[in-house]
Protein backbone atom coordinates (compact mmCIF):
# COMPACT_ATOMS: atom_id res chain seq x y z
CA UNK A 1 0.00 0.00 0.00
CA UNK A 2 1.44 3.44 -0.78
CA UNK A 3 0.98 7.15 0.73
CA UNK A 4 -2.30 9.01 -0.86
CA UNK A 5 -1.38 10.95 -3.73
CA UNK A 6 -2.54 14.11 -4.84
CA UNK A 7 -1.94 15.91 -7.66
CA UNK A 8 -3.33 19.19 -9.18
CA UNK A 9 -3.15 19.21 -12.61
CA UNK A 10 -4.83 20.57 -15.90
CA UNK A 11 -6.17 19.01 -19.45
CA UNK A 12 -2.88 19.47 -21.74
CA UNK A 13 0.11 18.84 -19.15
CA UNK A 14 3.20 17.02 -20.39
CA UNK A 15 4.58 17.45 -16.85
CA UNK A 16 1.44 16.23 -15.33
CA UNK A 17 1.83 13.11 -17.66
CA UNK A 18 5.81 12.20 -17.01
CA UNK A 19 4.47 12.15 -13.35
CA UNK A 20 1.79 10.27 -13.41
CA UNK A 21 3.68 7.48 -15.29
CA UNK A 22 6.50 7.70 -12.62
CA UNK A 23 4.07 7.30 -9.87
CA UNK A 24 2.63 4.29 -11.47
CA UNK A 25 5.57 2.96 -12.35
CA UNK A 26 6.42 2.77 -8.35
CA UNK A 27 3.56 1.02 -7.66
CA UNK A 28 0.84 3.88 -7.26
CA UNK A 29 -2.30 2.99 -8.39
CA UNK A 30 -4.87 5.44 -7.09
CA UNK A 31 -3.90 9.68 -8.01
CA UNK A 32 -6.15 11.87 -6.81
CA UNK A 33 -6.28 15.12 -9.64
CA UNK A 34 -7.69 17.98 -9.14
CA UNK A 35 -8.12 19.72 -12.62
CA UNK A 36 -7.38 23.71 -11.74
CA UNK A 37 -8.25 24.77 -15.18
CA UNK A 38 -11.99 23.63 -14.42
CA UNK A 39 -12.24 24.83 -11.30
CA UNK A 40 -10.75 28.65 -10.26
CA UNK A 41 -11.24 28.16 -6.83
CA UNK A 42 -8.96 24.90 -6.46
CA UNK A 43 -6.17 26.83 -8.72
CA UNK A 44 -6.13 29.76 -5.53
CA UNK A 45 -6.31 26.90 -3.32
CA UNK A 46 -3.43 25.55 -4.74
CA UNK A 47 -1.56 28.64 -5.07
CA UNK A 48 -2.49 29.44 -1.49
CA UNK A 49 -1.30 26.30 -0.15
CA UNK A 50 2.32 25.75 -2.43
CA UNK A 51 3.08 29.57 -3.32
CA UNK A 52 2.98 28.00 -6.29
CA UNK A 53 1.04 28.86 -9.94
CA UNK A 54 2.37 25.98 -12.23
CA UNK A 55 0.96 22.13 -12.24
CA UNK A 56 1.65 19.24 -11.45
CA UNK A 57 1.81 20.29 -7.96
CA UNK A 58 2.12 16.67 -5.92
CA UNK A 59 1.45 15.91 -2.93
CA UNK A 60 2.51 12.41 -1.34
CA UNK A 61 0.52 12.01 2.32
CA UNK A 62 0.98 15.70 4.04
CA UNK A 63 4.05 15.90 2.21
CA UNK A 64 4.74 18.54 -0.67
CA UNK A 65 6.86 17.00 -3.19
CA UNK A 66 7.04 19.92 -5.98
CA UNK A 67 6.40 19.45 -9.44
CA UNK A 68 7.08 16.80 -12.03
CA UNK A 69 10.99 17.93 -11.51
CA UNK A 70 11.21 17.32 -8.07
CA UNK A 71 9.39 14.19 -7.92
CA UNK A 72 11.92 12.36 -10.38
CA UNK A 73 14.71 14.12 -8.90
CA UNK A 74 13.19 12.47 -5.46
CA UNK A 75 13.30 9.63 -7.33
CA UNK A 76 16.59 9.52 -8.10
CA UNK A 77 18.18 10.06 -4.99
CA UNK A 78 16.27 6.86 -3.73
CA UNK A 79 13.71 9.07 -1.48
CA UNK A 80 10.71 8.39 -3.82
CA UNK A 81 9.56 5.10 -2.58
CA UNK A 82 10.27 5.12 1.27
CA UNK A 83 8.21 8.43 1.06
CA UNK A 84 4.97 6.33 -0.88
CA UNK A 85 5.82 3.67 1.97
CA UNK A 86 5.48 5.90 4.62
CA UNK A 87 1.45 5.40 4.62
Amino acid sequence: MTAPVLMYTTAVCPFCIRAKQLLKARGVTEIEEVRVDLDPARRDEMMQKTQRRTVPQIYVGETHVGGCDELHALDAAGKLMPLLESA
